[in-house]
This record gives C-alpha cells, structure tokens and sequence, in this order.
C-alpha cells in the first residue's frame, strides 16, 4: 500500500504535496473526508515505537485535554475519532512510513519518493 494522508485545508500538507510531485501509484487520502480507518492505522503504526509518534500534538481539542495519563491506547483512540489528531502529512509507503512536517521528515519523503520513480 502506498497512500499520502492529509488534510486540503492545511497549508503545509497543501505546500508539501506540491513539493513532493507524487507519481500515480501512490494513493492520495484526504483524512477529513475519508478518514483514516483502523486497519490503515495499524499499518502505519507498525512503523513507529508508539501511537503518540502519531499523534498532533498541536491540535487545538488536545490543548483542553489532561494529556499526563495517557497511555498509547488513548492516543490510538483520539486518532481514530478526529481527523486533526493525526499527525499530517503521513506517507505510507511500502515497508516505510513518514509522519510530519518538519524538514528533515520531508527531504526523507522525497528520497523515498526518488527510490519509487527509479
């Protein structure tokens, strides 16, 4: 499976999918439209240590939240009932997964993408 997960309102994913120029093969799922089922959630966090990795941070409905006793199930929860606690963009691709916007994350996306082209 390869898919691009991500949100059409979000500026940044909007930036990186332009940047990224992905082939065809690799699906292109808007998270708050379709969002992202259970299975396709074990399939990316089989690449992480734990659903927080996952996990934004940096959603406004996290900030109310008293995030000290979560455990990784909690995370795994919230993710699957609302589409902005998913971490974004994520790229599933083959037997690597990609979560995030930061630089490094993004250059890693691309020679991934590279790899796929050649």
């Amino acid at each position: 499976m390869a898919a691009f997960f991500y949100l059409k309102s979000c500026d940044t994913c909007r930036r990186i999918l332009k940047e990224l120029d992905l082939p065809a093969s690799i699906e292109l799922r808007e998270i708050k439209s379709s969002p992202i089922t259970a299975e396709e959630l074990e399939k990316i966090k089989k690449h992480f240590s734990s659903y927080e990795e996952l996990f934004n941070k940096r959603a406004i409905k996290f900030r109310s939240m008293n995030a000290s006793s979560f455990v990784d199930s909690d995370y795994q929860k919230l993710i699957l009932s609302d589409y902005t606690f998913l971490k974004r963009p994520v790229l599933l691709l083959g037997d690597k997964a990609f979560a995030g916007n930061s630089k490094t994350i993004v250059e890693q996306m691309s020679l991934s993408i590279e790899s796929v082209r050649s």
